[in-house]
């Protein structure tokens, strides 16, 4: 009997990068521009969602209590 050869199913996508849940969101150009432009501010030029996540995070420390209508 022939030798069979058994070849690993490639997985699609990118590779995992941790195991948080994924938040998609829409920005519309003026919120997104005044994003790109802290970027650009930042020494190490972090990706969009780095610095989401970094300006959420200042965020929260910073967290006071807003009413809104």
């Amino acid at each position: 009997m022939a030798k069979q050869t058994v070849l690993a199913k490639k997985r699609r996508g990118p590779v995992p990068t941790g195991k948080g849940e994924q938040v998609v969101v829409r920005w519309q150009p003026g919120p997104l521009a005044a994003l790109d432009a802290w970027v650009a501010k930042q020494k190490d030029e972090p990706t969009r969602a780095e610095a989401i996540r970094r300006l959420v995070e200042l965020g929260l420390k910073g967290e006071r209590k807003i009413e809104r209508d």
